[in-house]
Order: C-alpha cells, then sequence, then structure tokens
C-alpha cells in the first residue's frame, strides 16, 4: 500500500482537508459510524497527508452515559490492515481491538464492535497495529464516559477535552515511515510540532471566573507532558477512569503517553492566558486562553475552593490496605539491550552513548526530549530489544505466560531498571481485564489513588500496582510507547471466568 517500495503515501493531492472533531451524543444502543481515510492536514506553513477518523484529527469525541452499550461500525479505507482500540474501557474481549482479538481490517473492509461503558471517566480510541504510524498520522480520538451518579464531578460552568500531541516534520511533510519495520525504537519518536486538540495554535475563550474542567489525553508516540496554566487556580479532580482519592490544588500534572487527567480550572482575573507544558530545557506553548470581562454565571468559586474527598475512592483505601505490605503475586521488569552487531554491514549505535548522561533532556527519570535523533532514527527492533522480563520465571515479552481468573487482585511490582543500556520512563498499560490502582512508588504509599489503566513508570523507579480482574479473555500488557510496543515490548495473559459464574 505504499506509494514506493519504502514509505507510505504521502501526497495531499486531491486529499479532503482535515476539519474540526464532532462531539457525538450517543445514548444507550446507539450506532456509529467511525471511518478511517487520510485528510490534508495544515500544520502552520506545511498542508501534509495524515489519516483522521471521520475526517477529523482528533477523531469525533463520543459522549456516552455510563453503563450504555453502543455499536461502531468501523470502516477501514485507510493505508494499511488496522484494528481500533477503546483503551481503558473493560468491554467485552473480542472488542479490545487487538490482533489477538480480531483479524485486522484490510483497506475497503468493515467491522462492528459492541462498545460497552461501565466507568464515569475520559478514555480514548486509536489503532492497534503499526500503532507507531497510525497514531502519528492522526487516528486518535476521545471517549467521555458520563457518570450515572449525581454531584460525582465538582460543579464546573463546561467541560472541554484536549488531546496533546506532537508531529516529526522532515522537508514539510511527515518524516517517512518504513512500511517493513519500526524506527525510532530507541526513544520513540518524538516530534517538534506540537498538536493540540489538533491545531498548531489552538485558541480558545473563557469568561473571567469561569470554572472549566479540562479532559486532558496524550496521545503522543513517545513524549511526557507537564501541563500547567500559569495565572489561574487549578484543581486535580480525576485521572484516567474517575476521580481522584483527595482533590488537590495543583502547579501542574504530568501525562505520560496514554494517561489522562481531569483538572478544574478558575480564571480570577480577565486578560490572556496561556496552556504550558514544562520541561528542565524549556517551556512550550500549547494553547493560548482569552478570558473575557463578562462574569461566569454562577459565580462557582466557593464550590471550586472545596476540596472533596471521595467515598468511594476513601473505600478503596481501606479495602487494599493489607496489599500494601504483602509480597507481589508477580514482578516484571524493563530492560532495553542493543546489538552491536547484526552482521549484515550496517553501523550500529554504540549502547554506552545511548546510556549516557542525558545532562536536562533527562529529569526525576523521564526522557522529555531526544538529543541524540541520528541515532535514535537508526534504531530498529533488529538492533533495539526493548523487554518486560517476569522476574519469576525469566520469561521475556510473549513468552511470558499468565493465568488470571475474574475477581483475582493480583499485586503487580513494576521495576523499570538502570542496569540496561538505554534506561527511559515506560508508560504500562493494561487492557479492558481490569483496572488498577497505584499502591506504592518507590516503598511510598501512593497518596491520592484513582483507577488506572496505564501508569507511568520512570527511570529507576519501582511501581506496585492491584489489578482488579473483572473481564475473561486474552489481554495485552505493555509499553505505550508506541516504538517500543511495536519493538516487542508486550506479552498477553489468559484470563478464565470465576468459577462461581
Amino acid at each position: 500500500m505504499s506509494s514506493s517500495r519504502d514509505n507510505f503515501p504521502d501526497s495531499v493531492e486531491g486529499l479532503p482537508e482535515a476539519g474540526r472533531p464532532e462531539i457525538v451524543e450517543l445514548a444507550d444502543g446507539d450506532t456509529f459510524d467511525l471511518r478511517i481515510a487520510p485528510v490534508a492536514k495544515r500544520l502552520g506553513e506545511h498542508t501534509v497527508r495524515m489519516l483522521g477518523y471521520n475526517g477529523s484529527i482528533p477523531g469525533p469525541t463520543l459522549r456516552i452515559r455510563e453503563g450504555s452499550e453502543i455499536e461502531v461500525r468501523i470502516e477501514n479505507q485507510g493505508d494499511l490492515a488496522d484494528t481500533v482500540h477503546w483503551h481503558g474501557l473493560r468491554l467485552e474481549n473480542r472488542y479490545d481491538g487487538t490482533h489477538e482479538t480480531q483479524r485486522p481490517l484490510e483497506p475497503g473492509e468493515t467491522f462492528v464492535a459492541r462498545i460497552r461503558c461501565p466507568d464515569a471517566g475520559v478514555y480514548w480510541y486509536h489503532p492497534h497495529v503499526r500503532e507507531d504510524y497510525g497514531q502519528e498520522m492522526g487516528l486518535y480520538g476521545n471517549l467521555l464516559v458520563e457518570p450515572a451518579a449525581p454531584n460525582y464531578w465538582p460543579p464546573v460552568h463546561r467541560e472541554v477535552l484536549i488531546t496533546l500531541d506532537d508531529v516529526l516534520l522532515e522537508d514539510g511533510r511527515i518524516a517517512p515511515f518504513s512500511p517493513a519495520e519500526t524506527t525510532h525504537a530507541a526513544m520513540g519518536r518524538f516530534g517538534e510540532v506540537l498538536l493540540i486538540g489538533g491545531e498548531t495554535d489552538l485558541r480558545l475563550e473563557a469568561e473571567h471566573r469561569e470554572v472549566v474542567r479540562f479532559f486532558l489525553t496524550n496521545t503522543a508516540n513517545t513524549r511526557v507532558f507537564r501541563v500547567a496554566i500559569p495565572g489561574t487556580r487549578m484543581k486535580h479532580v480525576g485521572g484516567d477512569s474517575g476521580r481522584v482519592e483527595h482533590e488537590e490544588l495543583v502547579e501542574d500534572v504530568v501525562l505520560g503517553p496514554s494517561e489522562r487527567v481531569a483538572v478544574d480550572v478558575l480564571f480570577e482575573e480577565p486578560g490572556d492566558f496561556v496552556l504550558e507544558h514544562r520541561t528542565p530545557r524549556r517551556t512550550h506553548e500549547l494553547a493560548r486562553i482569552m478570558v473575557a470581562e463578562s462574569n461566569a454565571v454562577p459565580n462557582l468559586e466557593d464550590a471550586f475552593s472545596v476540596l472533596r474527598t471521595n467515598e468511594d475512592m476513601a473505600a478503596e483505601r481501606e479495602r487494599v490496605r493489607p496489599y500494601l505490605e504483602a509480597d507481589p503475586d508477580k514482578v516484571v521488569a524493563f530492560l532495553a539491550e542493543m546489538d552491536m552487531d547484526r552482521g549484515d554491514g550496517h553501523h550500529q549505535p554504540d549502547p554506552g552513548e545511548a546510556a549516557h548522561d542525558h545532562g536536562d533532556t533527562q529529569s526525576a527519570g523521564i526522557e522529555w526530549e531526544d538529543d541524540m535523533p541520528e541515532m535514535n532514527r537508526m534504531t530498529t527492533p533488529a538492533n533495539m530489544h526493548w523487554k518486560i522480563i517476569d522476574r519469576e520465571t525469566s520469561a521475556e515479552n510473549q513468552d511470558i505466560d499468565w493465568h488470571l481468573r475474574v475477581g483475582d487482585q493480583v499485586k503487580i511490582r513494576l521495576v523499570n531498571e538502570m542496569g540496561g543500556d538505554h534506561p527511559m520512563h515506560h508508560p504500562f498499560h493494561v487492557h479492558g481485564a481490569g483496572r488498577f490502582l497505584v499502591l506504592a512508588r518507590d516503598g511510598e504509599p501512593e497518596p491520592n489513588l484513582v483507577w488506572k489503566d496505564t501508569v507511568l513508570v520512570r527511570a529507576g523507579q519501582t511501581v506496585d500496582i492491584l489489578l482488579e480482574v473483572t473481564n475473561p479473555g486474552r489481554w495485552m500488557a505493555h509499553c505505550h510507547i508506541a516504538e517500543h510496543h511495536e519493538s516487542g515490548m508486550m506479552f498477553s495473559f489468559d484470563v478464565r471466568a470465576s468459577e462461581a459464574s
């Protein structure tokens, strides 16, 4: 399906211009059509060929009531066989959207998925075949599950969903991909153009004293975002799958690839504000927010100042307390190995160089930028081996063989080891077999619980999670740096129904 032997198509001739994403309200039992197809997307001074769901980047935002189930008819008119993965949703296994749960759709084919939404929160959908290519090209969209319980969230004037992404350009086009293999396998594909809510120059508006809930989703292949809005008050209220245990005022929030965060922002003064991404090296402008002189109605300032402790999550705190001191049921390690000699005459990266001190590009175990782009471009699954290792059996990646049962509570210790050829952060994602709570980081109990499906494990860090197993089937767990996943940093595990069922 490529325009040449070496690359995917990149011509924009005859392609429709990418539009803005729809917001689609769907009721229980509704059917929605989702189409994958190429679009022409304006990125600053350049118009590039990308892929979109229903002609937009990001794709449509689907708003669904908690407990509802919808039918999605997926049509693939993209560049390669593909699936749609419904990230974070605990749904029926056959609709998870991986190559293990369905045959990938060839261009021209369709598939009907039934999407169940049992948990409030913000989720997203994206490809799960050559994820490095599809996500970079624009295939992602949000799904907001609205809570059934009244007053689940604190009061706000409105909600805004924003995707955080970056894109790598070369010569005015998306940097080429090889259809045969993944590149940038060491650090992942960092982009120099930030694409926020699908825009390079996102402009938002608000009113004086308005409280806006921002649902943020990191859809980037590898970049970690640290988001702030200076001059405002920001309250952290939710994460991947619903609300936090303790609402708290924060200066910024950190999102690894595929993580989501809900923050309520109070604009106390009129004027111009900047949504920022802060790294040790520099501050990036993500969006501008123009706050009008007119006052928002009703006045929610007093309500914003209340920092609630949510009873459901406080109850989870008591439930998981015995697991804090318990030994882990499973221990997995993250490790990199570089192959210095493939025997094909190609120059190989120096693992000593790859593991060198990154200075201000790596801080607190997070690699914020790619400071070795030429070396990174050379790395592929043939010479860069990312491993998840079961420390009990020494099995690696797809050889890991776990068998769990619905109803299990599995304590998993994630160890991001420093002894490999390129220690860096890894966002560890577990598919819809269940959801998990972070119990501790480096032995310190997690102070604020929230249900999650992805956790950012920083270089050198140890994280304990407690997986609540609820859905039978064959499920994936993997690093959500797209290039690491495509390099084999994943495994699958089987869940059987409980004997009682």
